[in-house]
């Protein structure tokens, strides 16, 4: 696979193949587990994104976007394998192997802690313990791990999947929502991975924001559809006639979807916006604009999902197997949002400027 940049005439016609390569799994019969509909988009060389903030980041985001909208948890694999990619380019590793699949699990539960031996000549570390909240764990090949080494310090290592040493479990996630996801505990009994870049890389690296405000797109992407489900039902049941005086329950419909509308199109400003910084800016801090990306685009997915439901009621929450879905997954997805302690640090990061960050 390239790390070179796609070309920028490339990009729409990309998002327009993906789209359709998922509209045409949305019509096949049964369905796939979504670790084997990421190796069919791998495989397709639909999961080459531009990396973040090389002038396509906005491009990178609608791609996570579109593939938000047909389903969560392949979301949320295709989402850390871009990921995965994007770190491996920044920290100067060499490029995943063809055909590889890739999980990010750097997440640090309090009863799971992962410890990375003193690397060798050639970077290799044994590693040994267990990693929480391993998403997609069954169907990938390869994964990077946050771990810790002898002096207590974060390192990344990369990982090889099909060792007799990795142990994947099938206990740790209880969730309803993203259960397809798969996200269970794995343990590393002496696996051998290689580090990748230096301690502390993984965090201080400026991408690390770049991939946090990524996440934001697969949010905005389901919040989008169901508005865009919400939209449709209002069209199908208008009025043929003129319909400035509709009846209570098109008032009611549209009311909710003028709602919908308002968090939405902030949601879009706001990505729009940080997407233009991030490439305007690709090595500077980002935390802020990420961290007001997230919070933004979660506020506004809370307020559609609550707007559908009562706009459409039960109905296709219960026969629509896609809002049903939808709608069990966002919430549990957005989780990823740290909530009131995200919106803490940004405070404190406005209370530095100088200036004021709302100009108009």
């Amino acid at each position: 696979m390239s790390r070179s940049l796609l070309p920028p005439d490339d990009g729409p016609a990309r998002l327009r193949a993906l789209r359709a390569h998922l509209a045409m799994r949305a019509r096949a019969p049964g369905s796939a587990l979504p670790g084997e509909v990421l190796q069919a988009l791998v495989d397709a060389d639909l999961a080459n994104l531009p990396l973040p903030g090389q002038g396509a980041t906005l491009q990178r985001w609608r791609m996570l976007s579109a593939v938000a909208a047909h389903d969560l948890s392949l979301a949320k694999l295709f989402e850390a394998h871009t990921d995965a990619h994007a770190i491996l380019a920044e920290l100067g590793a060499p490029i995943p192997p063809a055909g590889s699949t890739w999980g990010v699990w750097c997440a640090e539960a309090p009863d799971a802690r992962l410890h990375a031996s003193v690397p060798s000549p050639d970077g290799t570390v044994t590693l040994h313990g267990v990693k929480a909240w391993c998403s997609g764990a069954v169907s990938l090949s390869h994964a990077l791990v946050s771990a810790w080494n002898d002096a207590g310090e974060p390192v990344l290592a990369a990982v090889a999947l099909d060792q007799p040493d990795v142990v994947i479990s099938n206990q740790g996630w209880q969730a309803v929502g993203m259960a397809a996801t798969a996200s269970v505990d794995v343990r590393f009994n002496a696996a051998r991975g290689v580090q990748i870049g230096f301690k502390g890389d993984y965090l201080s690296r400026p991408g690390f924001w770049h991939g946090g405000a990524g996440i934001a797109a697969c949010w905005y992407g389901a919040a989008a559809a169901l508005g865009e489900a919400l939209r449709a039902t209002c069209r199908d049941k208008a009025d043929r006639g003129h319909p400035d005086v509709p009846d209570d329950g098109a008032f009611h419909r549209r009311a909710h979807l003028g709602a919908a509308d308002v968090a939405l199109s902030g949601a879009v400003a706001v990505l729009r916006d940080a997407a233009d910084w991030i490439d305007r800016h690709p090595h500077a801090d980002a935390r802020l604009v990420a961290l007001r990306a997230r919070l933004v685009v979660e506020d506004a997915a809370t307020r559609v999902l609550q707007a559908v439901p009562r706009a459409l009621g039960a109905g296709p929450l219960c026969r629509d197997p896609h809002m049903a879905h939808l709608v069990a997954d966002l919430p549990v997805f957005m989780r990823q949002s740290h909530a009131e302690r995200d919106q803490a640090t940004l405070g404190a990061d406005l209370m530095m400027l100088e200036d004021t960050p709302w100009p108009l």
